[in-house]
């Protein structure tokens, strides 16, 4: 019984380091994969939004970094679109 739990406990560790392996080259490094599991993944999850929906109301920080604005008072009905990214 003891080289079963030997050999599972090693396959288990062989499956966790390929996974990780692959999640570090999908992330770009190691230490990005590890920031994804650490901070990305616990907050996934599906919102229930539908095509069509109107797009929930945030507040955002505005340019000066001091005031505050909601979106629905600077779209005033019109269509928004943001973009999240960097283009560097």
């Amino acid at each position: 019984m003891k080289r079963f739990w030997k050999w599972t406990i090693g396959i288990a560790a062989l499956l966790l380091l390929a996974a990780f392996t692959i999640l570090s080259f999908m992330a770009g490094s190691p230490k990005d994969a590890y920031g994804m599991v650490r901070y990305a993944l616990p907050h996934m999850h599906r919102g229930t939004l539908r095509v069509g929906d109107d797009a929930p109301d945030a507040r955002l920080v505005a340019l000066d970094g001091s005031s505050g604005f909601h979106i629905r008072e600077r779209t005033a009905g019109r269509p928004l679109v943001l973009v999240f990214g960097s283009f560097t």
